[in-house]
């Protein structure tokens, strides 16, 4: 005669504390994305799914969970879906409707993403990678979902491109040429300053409305940074990117500024409410230590505060 087995899950913990996230990570899923006239974009996924527990009750019984969690993404990516976003918002409604004890229900989601372009002096075709960040919160007041992207770029320190300017400046000087001559040769050929290799992420929490397309996030993030770079570059290329980015000198904590302006002039549309995370990383190349800067904001405090610029 078979023994039923005891719900362990289901019992009072010896400690009556809440969790705020259990479930699972590094679940792997295949994500269509539709195009219109096009092929679908085909992503390898990775989700992180969480729900809330309540202090009465001891666990979230991981294997039912991992059950529930697997036909709910499942069932989120079979079809083809137009936002990334939408597929985790799907897959956060679908788990809160099916956990009885739970409040809250989160998905997050990152893939990498292989994109066309062309180089900007030798106009090769190339291809680069972005990190794309998606996600989605659901509780009984309703769904946020958040989509975004991770990607590469350039950057070059004005503090130490300043230095090699007033040295340069000083050696023109000795060289006796005049000083409007000096200025307008500085002015036309910016001078050497160290370079890094910067790591924009940029992201928009909303209720869903209106649309935000992932894409124009991605230029956003590109454009922030001293110059974009590319995993094809003939001389040419190099060129026009080492002008570029020594025209263009930032410290990390501009590059952020130029996420929040760059959000408010692309997405007019987006509520005040709308939730932007600017994240700023440059893997530093004279010294051992990396930049960081970030600004997690409401977009209406961001355009209040541009306005007031």
């Amino acid at each position: 005669m078979s023994q039923e087995l005891p719900d362990v899950q289901a019992s009072s913990p010896d400690v009556t504390v809440g969790l705020n996230q259990v479930g699972v990570t590094g679940v792997e899923k295949l994500v269509k994305l539709a195009r219109p006239e096009k092929r679908p974009i085909v992503l390898m996924a990775e989700f992180e799914v969480f729900v809330d527990l309540p202090s009465w009750r001891k666990g979230a019984d991981m294997s039912r969970n991992m059950e529930v969690i697997d036909e709910t993404l499942e069932a989120a990516t079979r079809d083809e879906a137009y936002r990334v976003e939408d597929v985790c918002g799907d897959a956060a409604e679908r788990l809160l409707d099916k956990h009885d004890y739970t409040s809250k229900a989160e998905v997050r989601m990152e893939a990498e993403l292989v994109t066309r372009e062309q180089t900007p002096a030798s106009d090769r075709e190339t291809q680069s990678t972005v990190d794309v960040i998606a996600g989605a919160t659901a509780t009984e007041e309703g769904t946020r979902e958040e989509v975004g992207a991770r990607v590469v770029g350039m950057t070059v320190c004005p503090c130490s491109q300043g230095m090699s300017a007033a040295r340069a400046r000083s050696v023109l000087d000795d060289l006796g040429v005049d000083d409007d001559t000096a200025e307008a040769f500085l002015d036309e050929v910016p001078q050497p300053g160290h370079s890094q290799r910067g790591h924009a992420t940029l992201t928009v929490e909303t209720d869903g409305a209106p649309e935000v397309d992932l894409m124009d996030l991605v230029e956003v993030a590109r454009d922030s940074m001293s110059a974009r770079i590319y995993n094809l570059a003939k001389r040419p290329d190099e060129d026009h990117m080492t002008y570029e980015s020594h025209s263009n000198a930032k410290f990390v904590e501009d590059c952020v500024r130029s996420m929040a302006e760059g959000v408010a002039r692309e997405f007019p549309d987006l509520a005040d409410d709308a939730i932007v995370t600017m994240k700023q990383s440059n893997d530093e190349s004279i010294h051992q230590h990396n930049a960081h800067a970030e600004r997690v904001a409401e977009v209406g405090t961001l355009r209040d505060e541009l306005a007031d610029g």
